[in-house]
């Protein structure tokens, strides 16, 4: 059975990883490709210049200047870098920045629910500066270093919060907002052996009808909803980026019938997934 490729991190998914790259040097004077892949850690990068091709779960965006992208471990993407692109590539897991701390949990979690971030000239200076600093840092290695990347991935981290804060605000409450983020997470996790919103209202402490009143106010869709959405954009993953067979793609989603996939996919896409797999390459 064909995987979809995963770039990893560590050998063992407990330790922790962190790394930055400057994008000029990195591409050597040369564009880069990748093709579609997914990666087990956090994957950031902040182009001060550039131009290409970055699609990440199957949604295109535009590779400019003053642009950040952000992707959470599992998401697929592939890129392409113009040879004139420069700006940082930083890659890092939760272990390495959050240490079980609950406030930086929860801005990790808020900004990488969104994938793109676009600043004017001004907007973008803070965010060079930061990350030029952990450069700086982790290329030195002096004394402290790490707690000075660390610090410094907090104000990169929290400057991109402030970004969702002007560019994308909701209705929902701050305890909304943090509870959203914690079953998108769950979300994440389970999808494949839970399936129903009441399981997930029962992790999260929490009555059917109270998660969906946060899934209602925040995003406007019903903890049912996002399950689904989840589940379609798994199998879209799944259906572009290997050759697996339908049924074998099913069962990966936790369906042993695979009659009940196909009606549940076209369902929610309008087509099978043979048609989607079809139109879609």
């Amino acid at each position: 059975m064909q995987e979809i490729p995963v770039r990893k991190g560590n050998v063992n998914s407990n330790e922790s990883i962190f790394a930055i790259k400057d994008v000029k040097k990195m591409l050597g004077g040369k564009r880069m490709t990748q093709n579609l892949h997914r990666h087990d850690f956090f994957f950031l990068l902040a182009l001060e210049q550039g131009s290409g091709f970055h699609e990440i779960d199957f949604i295109p965006y535009d590779v400019c200047a003053y642009s950040i992208f952000v992707l959470r471990p599992g998401q697929v993407h592939q890129l392409t870098l113009n040879k004139e692109s420069t700006g940082y590539l930083l890659n890092f897991n939760a272990n390495s920045y959050v240490a079980h701390d609950r406030v930086k949990v929860a801005l990790l979690r808020k900004i990488s629910n969104l994938n793109c971030y676009q600043f004017d000239s001004n907007g973008f200076k803070k965010s060079i500066s930061v990350l030029e600093a952990i450069f700086q840092e982790f290329t030195n290695k002096d004394e402290g270093h790490q707690e000075v990347i660390n610090a410094n991935l907090s104000i990169l981290l929290t400057e991109l919060s402030r970004k969702i804060g002007k560019d994308h605000r909701g209705n929902g409450t701050p305890y909304s907002q943090e509870r959203l983020e914690e079953f998108l997470e769950l979300l994440e996790t389970h999808c494949i052996t839970h399936k129903r919103a009441a399981q997930y209202a029962e992790m999260m402490n929490l009555s059917l009808y109270q998660l969906n009143a946060i899934t209602k106010s925040t995003i406007g869709k019903t903890c049912s909803e996002l399950i689904n959405e989840h589940i379609i954009l798994e199998a879209k993953r799944y259906l572009l980026a290997t050759s697996n067979q339908v049924s074998s793609i099913a069962y990966d989603l936790g369906y042993d019938d695979a009659s009940y996939f196909i009606r549940f996919f076209k369902k929610h896409m309008g087509c099978s997934p043979k048609v989607f797999r079809h139109n879609f390459r």
